[in-house]
C-alpha cells in the first residue's frame, strides 16, 4: 500500500535548474528502490535516476550524469531530483516510482520492477 505524489515541475529555460520532490504516504518509503523516470511524447519511459535505500547508492542515466542528483531527506519522507544545466531534450513528464523487491542494481532503470508510481510532474525546457 502507498501513494507517491510529485511536485516541482514547470517551465524553465535551457541552462536553468529545477528541483523535483516526491512525497510518500503509506509504506512506500520502506521499499528497496526509489527512482525517477521520465517520458516524452512518442517515446518510451526511461529511467533517469534511482537510489537503493539500504545503502543510499545512486544510479543515473548517462544523459544526466553530472547534471542531476537524486537524494532523500533524513526522515525518508521525500525523494528529490535536483536538475541543473537543463537541456531541451530533458523535456518530459517526470514520474516518481518505488519498488518493494530487492532487485539487482542491473534492473534499476526497468519500469517493470516498480510497484508504486506517482501521477507525474511536467518539466518543459525551452531553448
Amino acid at each position: 500500500q502507498g501513494q507517491l505524489v510529485e511536485s516541482g515541475g514547470g517551465p524553465v529555460q535551457a541552462g536553468g535548474s529545477l528541483r523535483l520532490s516526491c512525497t510518500a504516504s503509506g509504506d512506500t518509503y520502506s521499499n528497496y528502490w526509489m527512482a525517477w523516470f521520465r517520458q516524452a511524447p512518442g517515446k518510451e519511459r526511461e529511467g533517469v535516476a534511482a537510489i537503493y535505500t539500504q545503502d543510499d547508492r545512486t544510479y543515473y542515466a548517462d544523459s544526466v550524469k553530472g547534471r542531476f542528483t537524486i537524494s532523500q531527506d533524513n526522515a525518508e519522507t521525500t525523494l528529490f531530483l535536483e536538475m541543473n544545466s537543463l537541456k531541451p531534450e530533458d523535456t518530459a513528464m517526470y514520474y516518481c516510482a518505488s519498488a518493494n523487491t530487492d532487485w539487482s542494481a542491473v534492473f534499476w532503470a526497468h519500469p517493470t520492477i516498480y510497484k508504486y508510481w506517482g501521477q507525474g510532474t511536467q518539466v518543459s525546457v525551452s531553448s
